[in-house]
């Protein structure tokens, strides 16, 4: 799908407010409402806009302890990085993973209420399994994340 300078304004304005109108977000890329509706209709369709996430304090749900736990597996092979990620997926303690290149197959962002509690989910859903290698857990003291596609993509 090309994307055009109306295209990107659309998808900017729903990073930095998805529950904004349908008019609002027409009327801040200077087009009609059935215009912006159309246009948000093919970007769903077509896989550019993906979804609409509510941005929830961690603090605020009982979430004090946040991880990126890195992962080597033993043997590369598809099944292996499938049958991982699928596993991955199917933990309610993690918010999302990442295939990499390099040194280590997978970043994995974990979410627990307690230290302990990270310790478990890491050694009985990372460390237990054959196809894992090396496990690298990083604590995260504090995130931040952008809201807005790069200056760059819409040139």
């Amino acid at each position: 799908m090309s994307l055009d300078r109306t295209d990107f304004g659309l998808l900017q304005a729903l990073q930095q407010d998805a529950r904004m109108t349908n008019k609002e977000l027409a009327a801040s890329v200077g087009v009609s409402a059935s215009t912006c509706l159309e246009r948000v209709r093919r970007l769903r369709q077509s896989g550019v806009l993906r979804g609409y996430y509510a941005d929830v304090d961690p603090a605020a749900v009982g979430i004090q302890v946040q991880a990126m736990v890195s992962v080597q597996l033993a043997k590369h092979a598809l099944v292996s990085f499938d049958s991982l990620r699928d596993h991955l997926l199917s933990i309610p303690e993690v918010v999302s993973v990442y295939l990499l290149a390099g040194a280590q197959d997978f970043l994995v962002h974990v979410v627990a209420n307690s230290v302990n509690h990270l310790r478990d989910v890491v050694s009985e859903n990372f460390a237990a399994r054959d196809d894992v290698a090396h496990i690298e857990t990083s604590l995260i003291f504090d995130h931040a994340r952008s809201h807005e596609l790069p200056n760059f993509v819409a040139e």
